[in-house]
Formats: structure tokens, sequence, C-alpha cells
């Protein structure tokens, strides 16, 4: 049986100096759940209590080769004889802007940031210099970081069609309320609610800030026909399309979700994959629009584009560039998909699939929803029920249904077949479990 006797000590004393005994607010799973890495190699993690685990998370999305890949390694240590950072430019920014854009037609112009959360933010500061507008629009249960901009939402728990709609509240505390006047948010895979809006709005709102697949959604996807209107509309209404790609880019595709659906985005944001887990983010777009930087825009940081970083990231776009490392993490991900279905086949449970074998959710539904609407009021009492005996199988994955899960190369036919041999025995745990708290009885 799965122990925490370390974790749990040290979540007492971590929480002696940070709030919630973590770095981040997703990382606390409670009192006694919280876990503490010791390390991680390959596609495999080991928990301070000596626990294997492995890993379907991969820190939501970095870990694309797999942790401390030996090649991404060697090309950091390579980047640190570099110095580290300057507040100066080295060649390397040009060479990995350049793989960038061979791998992205969208990214004409490339710039450096260090989080997804600072990408999506100049992203947005560009779009608004550009169009002369200060709106944007979002898509419903959208995640794009955690500044005032985006952090506003819309409460659908106790919400039912029909009903009027619930009003836009922050998501937490401190968060400004002059700022909710810019935000706007539409549900996906509705064309009509986004022009609706923007026949409206069109001179407030300068852009549309959207995941094709969302990633803190459970990989819930957009519809190709949605995404060609999505398109259409933003061009006829003067509003510039920005894709953000922080999970999808560099892991669903060479050329991230855009590729999937043959759409350019005018602007781009991209960071969990490009570096293998070391920070870096990008904003990316169309010469014309991202010319507005150095141009008026104001865009900078003093550990942008940091050596490290860098070397890592050229070695990592390298790879997945160049050899068939994302082919090999899709067919994982699809006998992955099959043996899953196999398990849950026998037992009659019903279950889909969503996003990309790379990037996928797991409804216990026979259709998966088609929006955050729709995956509020679905029934993901199975998956909270099976997290947990997946944890204690060995085998990492969010407790939070709305995260999907994550494949790395590293994960090879000897992590298929223990996962699925204890994905069976998780079933096997929770079908039981929520038979006894249907009927009221005791385990």
């Amino acid at each position: 049986m799965r122990k925490l006797t370390r974790s749990n000590e040290h979540f007492k004393k971590a929480s002696t100096k940070l709030p919630l005994g973590v770095a981040s607010n997703f990382r606390y799973w409670g009192d006694k759940e919280t876990i503490y890495v010791d390390h991680g190699k390959g596609g495999r993690l080991w928990d301070i209590d000596g626990n294997e685990y492995i890993d379907y998370r991969l820190g939501y999305g970095p870990i694309i080769l797999g942790y401390a890949d030996d090649r991404v390694d060697e090309a950091a240590r390579e980047g640190m004889k570099v110095g580290g950072v300057f507040a100066l430019s080295t060649e390397r920014e040009y060479e990995v802007a350049s793989r960038i854009s061979k791998m992205v037609p969208a990214a004409e112009l490339v710039r450096f940031s260090n989080s997804g959360t600072e990408a999506v933010m100049a992203a947005m500061r560009v779009a608004r210099a550009f169009t002369g507008k200060d709106g944007h629009v979002v898509m419903e249960g959208g995640y794009h970081g955690l500044s005032n901009l985006v952090m506003w939402a819309k409460e659908f728990d106790n919400w039912r069609p029909g009903r009027p709609e619930p009003p836009i509240t922050a998501v937490g505390d401190g968060v400004p309320t002059v700022t909710k006047e810019l935000f706007h948010l539409v549900p996906m895979n509705d064309a009509n609610a986004l022009e609706d809006l923007l026949r409206k709005k069109h001179n407030e709102i300068g852009a549309f800030l959207m995941e094709p697949i969302m990633g803190n959604c459970c990989a819930i996807t957009a519809d190709a026909q949605y995404m060609k209107d999505v398109r259409e509309i933003c061009d006829r209404y003067d509003v510039l399309l920005i894709i953000d790609e922080v999970k999808t880019g560099f892991r669903v595709a060479k050329g991230g979700v855009q590729e999937l659906y043959g759409i350019n985005a005018d602007l781009c944001t991209f960071a969990k994959a490009v570096g293998n887990g070391y920070p870096l983010s990008v904003v990316a777009g169309r010469e014309d629009v991202m010319r507005n930087i150095g141009d008026g825009v104001v865009h900078g940081g003093t550990f942008t584009a940091h050596s490290v970083s860098l070397a890592a990231a050229a070695k990592t776009l390298e790879i997945l560039d160049e050899t068939t490392a994302l082919a090999d993490i899709e067919t994982y991900g699809r006998k992955l998909q099959a043996g899953i279905s196999g398990i849950l086949d026998e037992r009659n449970i019903a279950h889909s699939f969503t996003g990309a074998p790379a990037l996928m959710g797991l409804f216990f539904a026979d259709r998966p929803p088609a929006n955050y609407r729709e995956w509020v009021h679905s029934d993901y009492e199975f998956y909270d029920t099976l997290a947990p005996a997946l944890h204690d199988q060995g085998i990492l994955v969010e407790p939070d249904s709305r995260e999907p899960l994550f494949l790395c190369e590293s994960h090879n036919m000897e992590c298929l077949a223990e996962t699925l041999d204890k994905f069976e025995r998780a079933v096997d745990i929770t079908l039981p479990k929520l038979e006894a708290k249907r009927t009221g009885t005791s385990l």
C-alpha cells in the first residue's frame, strides 16, 4: 500500500514557510495527499517516500521527451558555459526563432519570454496596439495563465440551458475589477455566439484568445468547421485571432494545433514543451503585427532568452522536428487508448476520448462534452474515484478531472503494459466503491 509518511511530514514543515506548503496553488492536493518529488527520469518519477509512478501529468505538459533527457540536459550544460543572462542578446536567439518559424508557418516573427502567462500578456498587448481596441474575447473554460486580464469566468454549476446567463466573476481575490470591462466570454463550438458578440462590440474588441484543444478542461476539442468559421469571423470584424498553444505547441504536432486544423493564427503563444521543462515561452505571429514590438509596444525581461533555456530549446526542437519522437508518442497514445477501451468495454463502462494522443482527455460517457458548460454538468464521479486508486497503483494522473493525460517520448512498451495492468486493477477497485456509495453500504 502506498504511503506518504515523509510527504505528510514535509507538508507540515513546508506550511510554516510556504502558503499551502507549495510554490503553486495547483500542487496542493490536500493536507494528507500532497506529494513532494524526489526525482524523475524518463516517463517516471519518485516521491520522497520512495513511491514510483508512471507519470501522465508531466508537469502539466512541459516534459515532451522525458524527465532528465540526456540529450537536452547535455545541451543545457553547454548553455551554462555561455554565462547565463547578460541583458544582451546571443546568436542562439535567432537559431531558435528560425526553427520555430520553420515548424509553425504563422510564427513569422518571434519574441521570447519565461512563462506561458508572460507570453499571453505580451500577445494581448501587441493585439491591443495593432487594433487600437482594448477588449478581448476568451472561450469559456479556457486557461490562459494568471494575469489579471484573463482571471474572469462564469460559474455554470447551478445554471441550466434556458436560464439567464450567470454573471462574469473574478477567479479568486485581488483581481482588479476595472479589468472586467475588457473581458468577454463565448462557448466553444458556437460560432454564432462569437459572431453575435462581435457584431455588437467589434469596435471595442481587438482579440479572440482561445485554445482549440482546452488544456485545462480535459482536452475538450474544437470542431474543424468551428475553427474555419472563427478564422473567417475574426477577419471580417478586424479582430486578431490569438491561438494559445502553451500546452499544445510542439506536442500535438510539429506545427502545433494550428497544423492539425490547417489554421494560421495572427498571434500565437508557446511555452510548455518548447524546452522539455526548461523555462522558456514564446509569443509569435504575423510580421506586420509583431513589428509593433519595439515600435510602440514595450516587451522585455531580465531573464528572457536565458542561455540555458535557449540551449535546451534548440535541442528539444531539433529532436521534435528531425526525428520520429512525436510520431512515436502518437503511436503510444493510440495503443494506450485502445488498451483502456478494452478494459472499460469488458465492464460495459461508457467512455470517450478527446484531444490528441499526446494530450488526451478521458470521459466516462459515450460522447464527450462539446464545451465547458457541458463539462460542468457531465458526470465525473467515476474519474474522481478512479484517480486516487491509480495513484495507489503507481500511475500518476491529475486528481482534478479537468486535466488531460500527457504523454512523452520516454513512455515505452514496458510503461504501456504496466499502465494497462494497473489501470485495470484501479477500475476494479473503483467499481465497488461507487456501488457502495450509491447504495449507502460499506465495503
